[in-house]
């Protein structure tokens, strides 16, 4: 089976910075799109930002703060988050678009989540 998993989550201060890294494990062909929402309190779960083989997309809210990156031979992707604001807090989780084999369907995998909360 496929498992998508989060690291880096924490607590950090207003205008500081955080990287989440998401690695994608088990039988994997290809990956087409990854990247990552979030579930801010009290509100919908929400596209952060996603990542192709040759384009990005970021939400308005974190434009010019975030930077999205990744590993095809490590299969992981990190976000980098910078500036950041306390309604930026939030549980995040990383998604990746993939086939486990070469004639197999893309199917949207999930990760567990992980909380960033920025307060002081």
């Amino acid at each position: 089976q496929v498992q998508l998993v989060e690291s880096g989550g924490g607590l950090v201060q207003p205008g500081g910075s955080l990287r989440l890294s998401c690695a994608a494990s088990g039988t994997i062909d290809s990956i087409n799109d990854i990247g990552w929402y979030r579930q801010r309190p009290g509100k919908q779960r929400e596209l952060v930002a996603e990542i192709a083989l040759s384009s990005t997309n970021y939400a308005d809210s974190v434009k010019g703060r975030a930077t999205i990156s990744r590993d095809n031979a490590k299969n992981t992707v990190d976000l980098e988050m910078n500036s950041l604001k306390p309604e930026d807090t939030a549980v995040y989780y990383c998604y990746a678009v993939l086939r486990a084999s070469r004639f197999g369907p893309y199917t949207k995998y999930w990760g567990q989540g992980t909380q960033v909360t920025v307060s002081s």
